[in-house]
């Protein structure tokens, strides 16, 4: 499953390198720009309730086959696109194949290792985080001799390969069956909407901001930094790479500390990254702002998946992680849409991720107070009891 988390999650963020050569290409002001990264991600929000409910009447590896064949036909679509609406069609169904499959995938990995949940979602998001890190390279050196249609013509064909593998060895694979008694979406998402509600107050926050920032990241830095394209596309290779260890390890925090405290230092280094990396002044002051803020940013999602997945019952799991999963990406994909508008407007971008920092300040003294107050559901496991290798 680790090679098609790489190619689902590499046809949601090449859009972030291509948008430049894209922008020249079709003539995109900034605005529309952030609405092509806007509809890869909103691609990949929208579908996931849905994918939920799909879930209660089809098996968990039959819906992550449909993703692969999905992505295929969606990144040959905007190899071949003439006009920014095929253009905008190609984005939102590459986003689409991610969303149905992080669904599928993320309670099948972790009906697969029960006792290893933190574990095994680092893991899943290390490869998926691979992808992120190796697109800005990928795009990099397909420009050196070709266009940006080579990019998605590549992906199309490398997804079609992978989905017939997948295909093949989930026919020989012993696959778990204790999500069979998970029928029924909307009583799932009543049962279970504090710890939905949690997760989306915190993900959905942070990741609006997080969206607009590395969609818009190598514009940003060009435009304030004094800083070439082709080292603004490396700093944003280094903003991916810090991701690697931070799922590698926060996934293995999160097995043995409890799950709200860790989600709120991870979001209180988040606001500080941020607020660092509008003030730094210089390539070595950059490139430090840059990779905390990969790491704490791509700390968020091993904490909030196991938080979610680690608590959630058999009975309930991949129901209630997909409407939390559904409504959380929605707030996200938004993000370069707003960021992309209010920085036409005529905003400079400090000023709006100053601006965004300080709401972000403020949704987290809510959780805090919360927290304090015993509001907050801790959920997961006794952190006391020792989790199996």
């Amino acid at each position: 499953m680790c090679s098609v988390v790489f190619l689902v999650n590499f046809g949601r963020v090449v859009f972030a390198p291509l948008l430049d050569p894209l922008a020249g290409a079709f003539e995109l002001t900034e605005s529309t720009a952030g609405l092509i990264a806007t509809l890869a991600w909103l691609g990949s929000a929208l579908p996931r309730i849905p994918t939920g409910y799909l879930l209660t009447r089809v098996e968990r590896h039959r819906v992550v086959l449909g993703t692969g064949a999905v992505l295929s036909a969606a990144a040959g679509l905007t190899a071949f696109a003439d006009s920014v609406l095929t253009l905008g069609a190609g984005a939102f169904l590459m986003g689409v194949a991610s969303g149905a499959y992080f669904i599928a995938a993320n309670p099948l990995v972790t009906e697969l290792y029960p006792q290893r949940v933190g574990r095994v979602i680092g893991v899943h998001g290390t490869a998926s985080q691979l992808a992120a890190v190796v697109a800005p390279l990928f795009v990099g050196a397909v420009l050196l001799t070709a266009t940006w249609r080579e990019v998605f013509a590549s992906v199309s064909l490398v997804a079609a390969l992978v989905t017939v593998g997948f295909y093949l060895a989930a026919r020989r694979a012993d696959l778990p069956d204790v999500g069979n008694a998970d029928r029924d979406l909307l009583a799932a998402a009543r049962r279970q909407w504090p710890i939905i509600a949690s997760g989306v107050a915190i993900l959905g926050a942070a990741g609006f901001v997080w969206q607009g920032l590395f969609n818009f990241y190598v514009t940003y830095v060009t435009a304030t930094k004094s800083v070439d394209a082709g080292t603004a596309r490396n700093l944003l290779t280094v903003i991916f790479a810090a991701g690697v260890p931070a799922f590698w390890v926060t996934g293995r925090l999160a097995d043995r500390f409890s799950h709200v405290p860790l989600m709120l230092a991870i979001f209180a280094g988040f606001v500080a990254s941020l607020l660092a990396l509008t003030v730094a002044e210089g390539l070595l002051a950059l490139t430090a702002a840059t990779v905390a803020m990969g790491y704490v940013a791509h700390s968020f999602f091993p904490a909030l998946d196991t938080y979610l997945l680690d608590s959630l019952p058999d009975e309930n799991r991949a129901s209630a992680y997909s409407v939390y999963s559904g409504v959380m990406m929605i707030a996200q994909a938004i993000g370069s849409f707003v960021l992309g508008s209010l920085v036409e407007s005529g905003l400079g971008y400090d000023r709006v991720f100053r601006t965004f920092a300080g709401a972000l300040t403020v949704v987290l003294a809510v959780l805090v107070v919360l927290w304090l107050a015993d509001v907050l559901p801790e959920g997961g496991r006794d952190p006391s009891v020792a989790h199996g290798d």
